[in-house]
């Protein structure tokens, strides 16, 4: 079996082609850019291409099949030679689904906590020792791949509600038809590719009409959308499981799940984090797991990588970084990050990155979104906005859209690096969150640096 891919450096397809390398399957691949971690990952299984850049001549008749990233386009030269010579071309969804078609498939989607639900039933089972393969969209402890694809008979993916490639326009949760399936949260996103709210739900809609007859919905009935699209739905014969946040409480800075029969220390806090915590046990219960076996495993559970990540401590602040970027996740995390330890200051540091929330139109969903905070910094860069062919936006726009005066805006990430390294963080914190990186900053040694200022003081 030979698999090429085209547009092998992305985090999900190089993972893929590793998964599939692992496999025995014989993979090569192209890019016009490769990025670290991918670049190193991919040169040590003696998969980075030789050359960079799209090269007609490696799509040859003796491959069995191309694998199409989001970041290729329509015109790529590959693609086009592929096409001309019959090969099948299969967008990353539709090649996970290949693999795994004869598989119990669990699909994790929402949209948020879809990555910490499958980072938490993935952490159960493997706590459990049952054999499984995964698609995940972050790195996680004790992973070496966010792919993992063998002969297992079981696999848990990630259903990620963006379109599958450029040529697929199709999201891709709507190919994995799950067996059981999950919904953790429906609010407005990816507005370039569904522009009305309506058209974003539709996709749920049509999520839950792809999972197998006979198969099994968990879905969040703290959310009224899900709960709309859940329970409306009478397509087919599906078993419907509701979840709410798990009991809780917290002391010292320690969340404690609360059962009938004892109290469990947790690594992880927030109502949101308890909510998808839910979700999972629920999931793991439809897989033959006990609640015993899953409140033993879940205690060890530290989160997926930025999801409340701590990077940083003292005793008198912590430093968290988070992929939070919609209103709903902003809203979420800093209300967790304020109500774990109420009785520190919380800076809380955005950056405006996506299509969406660059969007002068979507940029009202973020009323409110903040005001859990006590200090509240939202960045953006103009260039990016250059980059994704958006109008300009001014830093009024972006105060007058959260409806918070008391926000401070920059486009100067530098700017607000020496603001927060010039603060005083005894007994505060820091929330960093995006799903970039604040145009190059290291948050990791941001965080180290501003708990050291606190150590070396004292």
């Amino acid at each position: 079996m030979k698999v090429h891919f085209i547009a092998i450096g992305g985090s999900a397809m190089h993972n893929m082609a590793i998964a599939l390398h692992k496999k025995g399957i014989h993979v090569t691949g192209s890019d016009d850019e490769i990025l670290e971690p991918s670049k190193s990952r991919l040169e040590k299984h003696g998969l980075l291409p030789r050359k960079i850049g799209w090269y007609p001549e490696n799509i040859t008749p003796d491959i069995d099949a191309i694998v199409l990233g989001m970041q290729a386009r329509i015109d790529n030269p590959e693609l086009i030679k592929a096409q001309e010579l019959g090969i099948r071309v299969y967008s990353y969804p539709e090649y996970i689904y290949e693999q795994s078609k004869n598989k119990k498939r669990v699909v994790i989607g929402g949209s948020h906590g879809k990555t910490s639900i499958t980072a938490m039933i993935l952490h159960v089972l493997s706590k459990s020792s049952i054999d499984f393969d995964y698609m995940v969209g972050a790195q996680l402890t004790g992973f070496d791949t966010m792919v993992k694809i063998t002969d297992a008979p079981l696999i848990i993916l990630e259903g990620d509600e963006y379109l599958s490639s450029p040529i697929d326009r199709r999201p891709k949760f709507h190919l994995y038809n799950a067996h059981i399936g999950l919904i953790s949260g429906i609010a407005w996103d990816h507005i370039n590719v569904f522009p009305t709210f309506k058209s974003y739900v539709e996709q749920f809609e049509k999520f839950m009409d792809t999972i197998e007859e006979n198969g099994t919905i968990i879905y969040c009935a703290s959310d009224e959308n899900v709960k709309n699209v859940v329970e409306k739905f009478n397509e087919k014969k599906i078993k419907k499981i509701p979840y709410t946040t798990h009991l809780n409480r917290t002391e010292k800075g320690i969340t404690y799940l609360t059962t009938t029969a004892k109290e469990y220390p947790l690594l992880i806090f927030g109502n949101h984090n308890l909510q998808n915590l839910n979700g999972a046990k629920l999931v793991c219960n439809e897989l033959g797991i006990s609640d015993e076996q899953f409140y033993s495993a879940i205690i060890s559970f530290k989160g997926a990588a930025k999801r409340l990540e701590l990077i940083a401590k003292t005793e008198t602040c912590s430093v968290l970084k988070d992929f939070a970027h919609s209103p709903s996740k902003l809203k979420a995390t800093t209300e967790a990050v304020k109500n774990q330890f109420p009785d520190r200051k919380l800076i809380a540091c955005m950056e405006l990155h996506t299509f969406s929330s660059l969007n002068a139109n979507f940029l009202e969903e973020y009323a409110g979104s903040m005001d859990f905070a006590d200090e509240a910094i939202v960045y953006f860069n103009p260039h990016t906005l250059q980059h994704k062919k958006l109008p300009e936006i001014t830093e009024n726009q972006v105060k007058n859209a959260f409806k918070n005066q008391t926000i401070q805006v920059f486009n100067d990430s530098k700017v607000i690096v020496d603001k927060l390294k010039n603060m005083n963080w005894n007994n505060a914190n820091l929330l960093l969150m995006s799903s970039g990186n604040f145009d190059g900053v290291n948050l990791d040694e941001l965080g180290s640096t501003i708990c050291n200022c606190i150590t070396t003081e004292r």
